[in-house]
Parts: C-alpha cells; structure tokens; sequence
C-alpha cells in the first residue's frame, strides 16, 4: 500500500463528515416535520419554522456551555503548579505551531491513560489530560496526543461534534414523542374521522413515514454519529502528524494505550466520542463504537 500524505486524510475525512452530518440534519428535519403534521397539520406552514427555531435555540445553548458541563462531570482540574509545567509548555508550543491560541489545560486524576478537547471554538477551548497518560507516555509520545487533541480545536471538531450529538439527541427526544403520539391516537381513536377521510392517502404517507423514522431514526443516527467519530478521529490523528513530522510518537502512545487500558472510566457514553480512544468498552462497540479501532489508527499511522 503506499504512503498516504496527511493532506489527503484531511480532504478525504473532511468530505465523508460533511456528508454524514448532512445526513443527521436530514432525518432530524423530517422528524419535526412529522410532529407538526401529527399536532397541527393545518398550521403546519407556523409550527414548522418555530419547531426549527427551538431547535436552534437548544443547539446554540449547547455550543455556548456544553464544554463547561463536559469538565465538570468528568473531575476536570486545571493543571497548575509546577507539576504540570512540562505539560503546559508543550501545549503552548504545539498551539504556536497550530497556529491557534493556546486553550486552558486541565487533568483528570484517572489513572487510565486518555485526553480530550473541548469548547466551542479555538478561542474558546481547553486541553485536558489524565494523570495516567501523564505518567505513561514518554515526551514524543506525549505531544503526539497533545498534537492531536488541539488537532480537534484547529479543525473545529469540538464545535462539529458537539452540535452533531445535539442532533442526536433531538432525534431520540422526537422519536420518542412521536412513538407516544401514535400509542395515544391508537388507545383513544383520537385523530380520525373527518380530518383523515379529507386528507385520504397524503396524511396516511406522511404518518407512515413518521411511524417508520420515529422507530429506525434513533438507531440510524446513533450509526451516522459513530461514523462521524471516527473519521474526525481519522483527521485528528493525520494533522497532529502535521504538527510534530513524527507519526511514530502518536503510534507509539496508542500501543500503550491499547496495552493499559481498561476502558473502565467513569464516562457517560454521550460525552465518549470526544475522547482520544473510548473510555468505556462494551459489547455493542463494534456497532456503536465512536473510534475506529486503535489497530486500524496505528496502521494508517505507520502508512503516512
């Protein structure tokens, strides 16, 4: 196989993302279409636009402090001392050379070995790492997870991935009110009669389609969002390349990872994809995983 170029990785993960997150937005519209028709089909032309603001206002609530309820349930502490000097250094010197401001440092006393980056933008991010990666990886090993979580903040995927999980999770919430809708109208026979026989074959369509996507959406978006993950993931891994020229010291780091780890980290499963590798390991990851496998990361590593 030849030597791929981190540039290609780039242009090629940044393509397939767009294309799945487009998908997300997709079945996340058609299910608020649904509701309105199911709730007010004859003021669908006003339920429409305000569902859509509501759900604008909701993501842009999560861009603005999500990142602040993300360090709080995960122990987040800043790095400060001079315990942590080496660490703060090298984030500010990887950030020079990423061209972005450098973001706030913080740890968290695990002693798995992780890291992840977060905030809502370059100039509003933060670094955080575990004590175990700390103690584990050696300096070049070190800077290549450094490289590539403030890969993630340079990219924008801490916004990316954060409105995306808002995504799904709008899809399950309306999937869920639509499933009760359908058990009420069909317990009560409320919505029949003289509304369904003047609508005839387009409400039946429109109900059917929203029946179908309200069971199918959760699980079609869990799939979308694990897809997104790891090709973010994929594209990290390929800029912090960029960053340090040395792809040994990324692949090096994930051999141990691989070799240490326990993914037993006390991480709800909905803040996992913004994790260096999983922190939690379960029987469903080769469905739902949200990082492609350290094996296949180490290789495309070792192919660049």
């Amino acid at each position: 196989m030849g030597r791929l170029s981190f540039h290609d990785e780039i242009t090629r993960n940044k393509r397939s993302s767009i294309i799945l997150t487009v998908i997300v937005a997709c079945i996340t519209l058609a299910l608020v279409v649904s509701i309105a028709y199911i709730f007010a089909p004859e003021y669908l032309l006003v339920v429409l636009p305000l569902s859509i603001l509501l759900i604008i206002v909701y993501s842009y609530g999560s861009y603005m402090y999500g990142d602040q309820v993300i360090l709080s349930s995960t122990g987040a502490l800043p790095a400060e001392g001079r315990e942590y000097l080496y660490l703060r250094d090298t984030v500010e010197g990887l950030s020079i050379a990423a061209g972005i401001p450098p973001p706030k440092v913080y740890v968290v006393p695990s002693d798995e070995m992780n890291a992840f980056a977060t905030g809502r933008d370059p100039e509003h991010a933060s670094v955080t790492v575990t004590k175990g990666l700390i103690r584990a990886l050696n300096r070049q090993e070190l800077e290549g997870v450094l490289a590539h979580e403030l890969s993630h903040i340079r990219n924008r995927d801490i916004m990316f991935m954060m409105l995306v999980a808002v995504l799904v999770g709008l899809a399950a919430i309306l999937s869920h009110v639509i499933l009760r809708t359908y058990r009420f109208r069909a317990l009560t026979g409320r919505g029949r009669g003289r509304r369904d026989r003047r609508s005839g074959g387009i409400e039946i369509l429109i109900l059917a389609v929203g029946f179908i996507l309200a069971i199918f959406a959760p699980i079609l978006t869990r799939i979308v969002q694990t897809a997104i993950s790891r090709k973010r993931e994929y594209l990290a891994d390929a800029s912090g390349v960029e960053l340090t020229r040395y792809s040994e010291g990324l692949a090096s780091a994930l051999e141990k990872i691989r070799e240490h780890n326990k993914g037993k980290m006390d991480v709800s499963e909905a803040m996992s994809h913004i994790f260096f590798v999983d922190p939690n390991r379960s029987a469903l990851d080769s469905l739902y995983a949200t990082h492609p496998p350290i094996e296949e990361r180490i290789r495309r590593l070792r192919t660049m």
